[in-house]
């Protein structure tokens, strides 16, 4: 610490809490801890009677919390994010738009393995909307050392550890299959309930077939709505282990990659992903028409994001897969499909 003269402190660095007493109207900390002083402060600091302050003497290799937290958040925030401004030495991460948030999990542990500072985040992989808190980080002392700063860079590697990628809205076709619906004994209940999942995120049906329980007319569904320029597929009915269950035999004939075929998500262990020359193609398990919220909801943000689904992204979600079916939904803010 250095004393100095309070009308040539603009710029430096409190380094202890200012009080301020105004009777009948208020008596706590006017000014903080590590507060950088403004000019606009120094008329207040001198009302309240200081002439003189303590302030932080600045050296060589040794930063002020606010400095290390802009090197922090620099480390976090990647594309469509934003910052507050320092303060204490926090910063938060705030959505510019809505989107999928992905974090780079390794990296978000290397650097809280870094001493002196932190990074708590929101649960990645889930949708987020325009002007949302996503994360906030903290110095955890008033001052730091710039070698700290550079290991927790070094930690962090070269690409920020959380970015939102936005949403695109999509053409979707939709693949209805069953004798039952087919032929008319019952009516087809699940293509509804998909059309309004779909435009929870803007996305449009601008296909749709009804089709037997013959995986050669399946198949041939498939190819036509992605000839017809869908960017999304999906597939209704046909997914357990009956006999007359042969839409992913189908959706394989197509020439799609299978990436997985089963999960560890209740509802939604059958479920299939595939990509079609680069198409998303998926066949939904029944609960999607009757249960909340299922593995559709899921998985449905990424594929909006053009985020590649891989069979170990699958395999991940077995931890957080169980959706307990509460009497007031409130995904995602909630455990189901946290991992």
């Amino acid at each position: 610490m250095k004393l100095i003269r309070t009308v040539d402190a603009a710029g430096q660095v409190l380094c202890h809490d200012i009080t301020q007493i105004i009777p009948g109207e208020f008596k706590g900390a006017r000014f903080r801890k590590g507060h950088i002083i403004q000019p606009e402060d120094i008329p207040v600091l001198l009302s309240i009677g200081k002439e003189n302050l303590y302030v932080w003497e600045k050296k060589p290799g040794i930063l002020h919390e606010d400095e290390a937290a802009a090197l922090l958040y620099k480390a976090a925030a990647g594309q469509n994010i934003h910052g507050t401004e320092p303060r204490e030495g926090k910063i938060e991460l705030i959505a510019d738009c809505d989107g999928l948030l992905k974090i780079r999990r390794e990296a978000l542990l290397a650097v809280n393995r870094t001493p002196q500072m932190m990074i708590a985040t929101i649960h990645g992989d889930l949708p987020v909307k325009k002007g949302q808190k996503l994360a906030g980080t903290r110095i955890i002392p008033l001052v730091i050392e710039q070698e700290k700063m550079d290991a927790m860079q070094q930690a962090a590697g070269d690409e920020p550890i959380l970015n939102v990628l936005p949403f695109h809205s999509k053409k979707c076709g939709v693949i209805t299959t069953g004798s039952e619906v087919f032929k008319g004994r019952i009516e087809d209940k699940f293509t509804p309930i998909l059309v309004d999942k779909l435009a929870e995120y803007g996305c449009e049906m601008t296909f749709h077939k009804t089709c037997d329980d013959d995986p050669a007319g399946i198949t041939a569904a498939i190819l036509e709505a992605k000839e017809a320029g869908c960017e999304m597929i999906f597939t209704t009915g046909g997914m357990s282990v009956d006999p007359d269950d042969r839409t992913p035999l189908a959706i394989r004939n197509t020439g799609a990659n299978i990436i997985t075929y089963g999960a560890p998500v209740l509802p939604g262990a059958m479920f299939l992903v595939s990509y079609l020359d680069g198409v998303p193609v998926c066949g939904l398990p029944g609960c999607v028409m009757y249960a909340k919220r299922t593995i559709f909801d899921l998985l449905l943000p990424r594929l909006l994001a053009d985020d590649p689904i891989t069979a170990e992204d699958i395999a991940r979600l077995g931890e957080g897969g169980l959706c307990l079916s509460c009497p007031t939904c409130t995904w995602p803010n909630c455990g189901f499909g946290h991992c």
